[in-house]
């Protein structure tokens, strides 16, 4: 199994689709990484050499934000629409949708489930 950006990638798929198992790479910039990497993009991750995991590491390392620094970035940015006060970080601190969707029905991903008014029989 091979380990890169911290993330245990399948062995028996497509380098391809098991680069987008780290958070932060999806398909295109999996095809980029390959083509910079010089790695087909048909080969499975079990039959590439050791030389080919270190470069296709290096390279994400190299230059692209992945899994926990990403992460970190993504979390500061709404952390700073929330102290400045924005609309948009008052919706974060809510829990509310963030872009515009309404609100009167529908958006129970953001508002979770349903809570029952008390005093609403008759």
């Amino acid at each position: 199994m091979a380990r890169i950006a911290g993330v245990n990638i399948p062995t028996n798929k497509q380098v391809g689709i098991s680069l987008t198992y780290i958070f932060g790479i999806g398909r295109t910039k999996a095809l980029e990484i390959l083509v910079k990497a010089e790695v087909p993009a048909d080969r499975r991750v079990n039959e590439m050499s050791d030389a080919e995991v270190a470069k296709v590491r290096e390279i994400i390392d190299r230059d692209y934000l992945v899994e926990g620094d990403l992460r970190r970035e993504t979390a500061m940015n709404i952390k700073r629409l929330m102290d400045l006060g924005l609309y948009r970080g008052i919706r974060h601190r809510r829990g509310l949708p963030v872009r515009g969707q309404r609100t009167h029905t529908n958006a129970r991903t953001r508002k979770g489930p349903a809570r029952a008014i008390a005093g609403k029989k008759k």
